[in-house]
């Protein structure tokens, strides 16, 4: 996925053509002063971003006990 960086001003100004490139699937960084403050991410990609999370967490956790299974309150099969 591309990653494009604009100003704050920019983002205000051009604010309905960068939601149109973010729903083509582009990430948008919303900068201040050069420094970046905010993401534009389809929300897609959002969702797969905590699942992916989630997964990592598991494996991180190995043999910690967390509380429930996440994919047991989702009625899946943990693995």
């Amino acid at each position: 996925m591309r990653s494009t960086s604009v100003g704050a001003f920019e983002a205000k100004t051009h604010l309905s053509a960068l939601l149109e490139r973010v729903e083509r699937g582009e990430e948008i960084v919303i900068t201040r002063h050069g420094r970046p403050v905010a993401r534009l991410l389809p929300i897609a990609r959002s969702a797969a971003d905590a699942q992916a999370a989630a997964e990592r967490l598991l494996q991180i956790g190995g043999d910690l006990a967390l509380g429930r299974d996440w994919r047991a309150l989702h009625g899946e099969e943990p693995h």
